[in-house]
């Protein structure tokens, strides 16, 4: 694991990474664990969550009726962001349904990890502080690009129209609030080896435990 170590306690050190729908998080998480972190991703767990039979699943059915559960008995997520990602309101009540649970579960398994003599865990999730994650770890990083770029990426990826991607962009907070909050700021607007060389750059420093400049966040 290049010499990262748990903390003193025995617990792993915790990085949460967040970043805007398209901005790339996906690749500053492969850095990670290509480094030896283990990851966790928040939307996964939201997917299992959703999954028939859970307490989420139930929630959201109740909440939004049947119009959003697929002919499988899974939730139409499609058909969910349609129309979670045209009223504010509707997306804060989704919200309000998700994140405790995802949190919940993200904890429990920052736990297993502990037991399994884990050293470093990173938890991705675009609402890492909205949902309270951030709470839980040591240091965040925010995944940042060009707007241009995550519109492109973002309608090429998902096939949606400009008008589509635009309020999916939109729904979440800005790209600049996340990385004034933030420990660590990668700008994954250049190349995949420019994206990998921050990344490695700020492993460096967590593998040794540096600390940071008092104040800065």
């Amino acid at each position: 694991m290049n010499g990262a170590v748990g903390k003193e306690d025995g617990t792993p050190y915790l990085i949460g990474v967040t970043g805007n729908i398209a901005c790339g998080k996906s690749t500053v998480l492969a850095r990670l664990a290509e480094h030896g972190a283990e990851t966790i991703d928040a939307d996964r767990v939201v997917h299992a969550l959703m999954e028939p039979g859970e307490a989420v699943w139930s929630a959201v059915r109740e909440a939004f009726g049947p119009g959003v559960i697929a002919a499988d008995g899974r939730i139409d997520r499609r058909a969910l962001g349609a129309i979670v990602f045209a009223d504010p309101a509707q997306l804060a009540r989704l919200e309000d349904l998700t994140h405790p649970a995802t949190r919940a579960r993200i904890v429990e398994q920052i736990a297993d990890a502990a037991r399994r003599g884990v050293a470093v865990v990173v938890v991705d999730a675009i609402k890492l502080y909205e949902g309270g994650l951030a709470d839980y770890c040591d240091e965040t990083w925010a995944v940042i690009c060009d707007p241009a770029q995550q519109l492109a990426r973002l309608m090429a990826r998902n096939g949606f129209d400009k008008a589509e991607a635009r309020r999916r962009i939109a729904a979440q907070p800005p790209q600049a609030d996340k990385a004034a909050r933030a420990d660590v700021t990668i700008d994954n607007s250049g190349t995949r080896d420019a994206t990998r060389a921050q990344v490695d750059a700020a492993w460096g420093r967590v593998a040794s435990r540096e600390s940071f400049p008092e104040g800065h966040k």
